[in-house]
């Protein structure tokens, strides 16, 4: 009789035993997937983030073009000169493809490692007026591209002092937000230069581009 309760007895501990290794495997199996499914919905977020964040700018100016040629001993010149009209449109552009991060499973944590700079172009249309030159100095190529640098240079001046760089980066930081209000929301960390990114906020302060 008593040989058969320790039978009993032993049995009822392996069933117990077997169960219990059961849920824990069950437990670790759904905490994987979890964390799995957290990785997953964290990177869907970054690929929708990442795309082509343009922002759009008009610029315009009017500038004279002068130019003499001299001929015995400066005695006699000619010169040619025209009006030019410029209308340049403008775009400051992220490519957030170009972004590079990192991520933490373990320490739940996003690390932002490089954001790309910002790509300036300008598309200038150019228009001629009050056109004067003499077949001893006429437009040339050469003017044309001197007027064009010329332009170019004026208008890199225009958009560093107007605001069309900083509205880019609040568009920038709007989107980077969107990766911060995720990991905000399923208890993860986001980082970026070497600090815990917290609000919109500490974007605009660490931020360095």
């Amino acid at each position: 009789m008593q040989n058969l309760l320790k039978r009993i007895l032993s049995v009822a501990v392996i069933v117990v035993l077997v169960i219990l290794a059961f849920k824990y495997c069950q437990f670790k199996k759904e905490d994987d997937s979890t964390i799995d499914y957290n990785t997953n919905l964290i990177q869907q977020q970054i690929v929708n983030v990442g795309k082509l964040v343009v922002t759009e700018g008009h610029f315009s100016e009017v500038i004279t073009y002068k130019n003499q040629q001299k001929y015995l001993m400066n005695m006699v010149s000619f010169e040619k000169k025209a009006l030019v009209v410029v209308n340049a449109n403008v775009t400051v552009a992220y490519d957030l493809h170009k972004m590079k991060y990192d991520i933490d499973e373990k320490n739940k944590t996003i690390t932002i490692l490089n954001i790309p700079k910002e790509e300036i172009t300008i598309n200038p249309d150019i228009q001629f007026y009050d056109v004067e030159q003499s077949k001893l100095n006429p437009f040339t190529g050469d003017d044309y591209n001197k007027i064009n640098k010329s332009v170019k240079a004026n208008l890199a001046k225009k958009i560093e002092k107007s605001s069309l760089k900083s509205n880019a980066q609040n568009r920038l930081i709007s989107e980077l937000s969107k990766i911060l209000i995720l990991t905000n929301s399923m208890g993860w960390k986001l980082q970026y230069n070497g600090k815990t990114i917290e609000s919109d906020t500490d974007f605009n302060q660490d931020l360095k581009l």
